[in-house]
């Protein structure tokens, strides 16, 4: 596959990939305990939607913009993973939710790396 098609493809996997997660969590914050859902519950959604709309910016910006956006979504992901470890050590979500959670994370992470590295290099170049 030629590297231009590649870099299209991951980031548009990014998409279906970043609702299944979302979906997920909003059934696991559905079930958290009253006080916390609407708290942490309604900051982790906060940060998922943000995250889903950079996503769909990246698909809109120029190359020298996308990473910066990419980065943006790595630092969402980074903050979603330190409100699930907050939930999971109150005992808020259990733990099979908890490594479901960020294995999906992992996922969106890993295609993210590959953004990163492929516009990092690419960026370079035009400078």
């Amino acid at each position: 596959m030629p590297e231009s098609n590649k870099k299209i493809t991951n980031s548009l996997i990014l998409i279906p990939k970043a609702e299944r997660y979302i979906q997920y969590m909003i059934e696991v914050i559905i079930k958290m305990p009253r006080t916390e859902k609407f708290s942490i519950g309604t900051e982790y959604k906060q940060s998922m939607y943000k995250m889903l709309e950079i996503i769909l910016y990246v698909e809109k910006t120029s190359d020298s913009e996308k990473i910066k956006y990419i980065n943006k979504i790595d630092s969402e992901l980074n903050v979603q993973r330190i409100f699930l470890r907050i939930m999971q050590k109150n005992c808020w979500i259990d733990r099979k939710k908890f490594d479901v959670a960020m294995e999906q994370i992992y996922e969106l992470g890993k295609i993210i790396g590959g953004l990163v590295k492929y516009y990092a290099k690419n960026n370079k170049k035009t400078i």
